[in-house]
């Protein structure tokens, strides 16, 4: 009995050990994939036409080659900056967002997907919820983020490293058939056929 007690002693433990070595293995790859360390849906959304006048304007919380403020990123609030823009080209019928960091080793790490922004709205203000009927915010409808979230999720690179956030407007010549929670792959099937123009910035963030 004493020896049968023994193995299945060494035997639990033995388990255990390697049941601990696998939460921890798995715990940390987590925390590289969440902080776009891997994992990347990727895009296949070629830049559309860059159509003089449509823009984003300098009253965007993040402007062009300007560094992304803690504010709006996982060591913040991790809430979306406000987006301004103007010249939206004849012929709009909707206008969708994507904001991407390409540096990601997994592939192009999808930070926000957003769509059915009627063209008329000149702007997004700051902390848009994953809810997309608040009231007081325009209707949008949002898919699914590389973070595995509905909404906006901020940057999160690998501690010391910079990386580029490319945040991307799209005018639609058509409407989107897209239902909220959509994936990456999903969005750039729907979207991609119907880009009209394209403005885009890119702003950069480095953790401390």
């Amino acid at each position: 009995m004493r020896i049968t007690f023994a193995a299945a002693s060494a035997g639990r433990s033995l388990y255990g050990g390697v049941v601990r070595r696998m939460v921890s293995s798995f715990a940390a790859l987590v925390l590289v994939a969440g902080c776009g360390g891997g994992g990347g849906s990727g895009t296949t959304l070629e830049p559309g036409p860059m159509v003089t006048g449509f823009t984003f304007t300098a009253e965007s919380a993040v402007s062009e080659g300007g560094d992304v403020d803690v504010r709006y990123t996982c060591d913040g609030e991790d809430v979306s900056p406000a987006l301004l823009w103007e010249g939206v080209p004849d012929g709009t019928s909707e206008l969708a967002v994507a904001v991407d960091d390409p540096d990601a080793p997994g592939g192009t790490f999808t930070h926000w997907l957003a769509w059915g922004i009627d063209p008329g709205v000149t702007r997004l203000p700051e902390g848009v919820p994953a809810d997309s009927m608040t009231p007081g915010l325009p209707i949008l409808r949002q898919g699914r983020n590389d973070f595995g979230r509905m909404g906006y999720g901020g940057p999160c690179p690998p501690r010391g490293e910079e990386h580029r956030y490319i945040f991307r407007l799209f005018a639609l010549d058509g409407a989107v058939d897209l239902e909220a929670g959509a994936d990456r792959s999903a969005f750039d099937e729907a979207v991609g056929p119907h880009v009209l123009a394209e403005a885009r910035l890119t702003a950069r963030y480095t953790r401390p």
